[in-house]
């Protein structure tokens, strides 16, 4: 099914994003034009051993150097105009990193180019590596990373010595079970199901949704998962047709919970809402071309149990 609400220009999704224990994207709050106020939606996660829970997460990324730690607050994430900011670039995010959006030209940035070192459990290891530069819009290294400071941060990342080691540790908070990082990290919004409780109809207050969005019937995808964590639902929803006409948050959440979902999740609908079984589409996109390109997707895959 399709998964994140996302920018529909740049395919860019609004929420953090792990695979496989890597961070693609890690934010403090989530990146959504859409919500009535700037707040942090909720997300998906899953442990190393695959089980799920559902809760507002943020990055709590640090990195250690041997002048301290310095808060990374940001994974491959739109360039903030906050009055400091760290950022943490890799070759995920493309070939440069952005510029600065604030047209301020007395800001000062610093963008330090790391090559990788390996990894210590959950710890990144990385080389400071090549010049830095006082500008952004830097290339980031296919084999590294690049730190990416403004404001009262910068002065620390300058201060970063060629050959210099950086420790990274990028998680969650709150931890996922286990208090390890996340393995799967995907977004949503809102909440549908809190330990069985229809809570969607307090998603205007909780998570800032918006009532054409909310209130209205449309094609909806959502995600559910039982009490002992051990059967999920994955459930779409056709809409604005004479077949269906779609489903408001709430309706959507008290059908998770007859289905038998304890915890719920909607993700993005609309025209995004589709299922695909065994490579077929297998419900009514709203789109007029059909099945619309989407930000990102969460799949069920069956592999052969190992003898």
């Amino acid at each position: 099914v399709n998964a994140d609400f996302f920018d529909v220009l740049t395919g860019e999704n609004e929420n953090n994003q792990v695979i496989d224990g890597e961070w693609w994207k890690g934010l403090k709050v989530t990146d959504s034009p859409y919500d009535s106020y700037d707040n942090v939606h909720a997300q998906l996660a899953l442990d190393a051993r695959g089980r799920p829970t559902i809760d507002r997460f943020i990055l709590d990324g640090k990195a250690w150097s041997r002048s301290g730690m310095l808060p990374i607050l940001s994974v491959n994430a739109k360039l903030s105009t906050a009055m400091e900011g760290t950022t943490l670039y890799t070759p995920r995010f493309g070939a440069t990193t952005p510029r600065d959006p604030s047209g301020d030209s007395t800001r000062v940035a610093i963008e330090a180019p790391l090559t990788a070192a390996g990894a210590h459990g959950d710890t990144l290891l990385f080389v400071r590596h090549g010049a830095v530069v006082s500008t952004t819009g830097s290339s980031i290294p296919q084999d590294g990373a690049v730190l990416a400071a403004h404001g009262a941060r910068a002065a620390a990342v300058n201060d970063l010595a060629v050959g210099d080691t950086l420790r990274v540790l990028l998680s969650s908070v709150p931890r996922v079970p286990g208090h390890g990082p996340p393995r799967m990290l995907v977004g949503g919004w809102p909440r549908l199901l809190q330990n069985g409780v229809n809570v969607a109809r307090d998603a205007a207050t909780l998570e800032g949704t918006i009532s054409r969005n909310a209130e209205a019937r449309h094609p909806r995808t959502a995600i559910g998962y039982a009490k002992d964590g051990r059967t999920l639902w994955l459930v779409t929803v056709d809409g604005r047709s004479a077949a269906s006409v779609g489903m408001t948050l709430v309706e959507l959440a008290g059908v998770m919970r007859t289905l038998g979902a304890w915890q719920a999740l909607n993700f993005d609908g609309g025209g995004s809402t589709t299922m695909v079984i065994d490579g077929a589409v297998v419900n009514t996109p709203t789109d007029a071309a059909g099945e619309r390109p989407v930000g990102n997707a969460l799949l069920l895959v069956q592999t052969p149990a190992l003898r």
